[in-house]
């Protein structure tokens, strides 16, 4: 009996209509080739993992589906993942576009025996530069020391919302407000997305 998760079925019945059978179809050739699957949902999507190891995973979008093998730049045969929407096997917009049976099942028992020796995928830690503070910004916080001391220790990626989100500004009006904003909700010690 395969270890299904309710949220899973949940996913699936409010995917678009294209996205259901392949959904349906990928869900039941994981749990054929490899009984001993559990279905989870990790960054809002169904994976399936097997001795507590993820190794495949599905998604449905507006207009296609992918298929992801986490471990698919070792797995014979699966091409590597591109982007997150579009996975190992391209954009997927009906079952006739997943891989045969017999090749699934091929990758699932290659997933389940990196799985089984405890390999994994060292993933390239991507740190992004340090922000570039816009000149009003750093007007402002030069006038408000107590901002400019909690932005100073603020984490890089609190400090990257804040630039990012002025830098946008179109108008200087909007600019203008979103400092203001911003340097009364950084006195407070609050990130960006503080609401949320």
């Amino acid at each position: 009996m395969p270890t299904t998760d309710p949220r899973v079925d949940v996913y699936i019945e409010k995917a678009n209509d294209f996205a259901k059978p392949i959904l349906v179809r990928v869900r039941a050739m994981v749990h054929e080739a490899c009984p001993e699957a559990v279905e989870t949902i990790k960054w809002s999507s169904p994976f399936f993992d097997y001795k507590g190891q993820m190794m495949c995973a599905m998604a449905a979008f507006k207009e296609h589906c992918s298929l992801i093998f986490w471990k698919a730049s070792l797995i014979e045969g699966v091409p590597p993942n591109g982007d997150k929407s579009r996975g190992s096997f391209g954009r997927i917009t009906s079952v006739k576009e997943l891989p045969s049976k017999k090749r699934f099942t091929g990758f699932i028992k290659a997933a389940m025996a990196l799985n089984d020796a405890g390999v994994t995928v060292k993933r390239p830690k991507t740190a992004k530069p340090e922000a570039k503070v816009p000149k009003e910004l750093a007007a402002a916080l030069e006038k408000n020391k107590k901002a400019a001391s909690v932005f100073a220790k603020f984490p890089r990626g609190q400090r990257r919302e804040y630039c990012d989100w002025i830098g946008e500004a179109k108008r200087e009006e909007t600019k203008s407000k979103r400092v203001a904003q911003a340097v009364e909700w950084i006195a407070e010690g609050k990130s960006r997305n503080w609401k949320y």
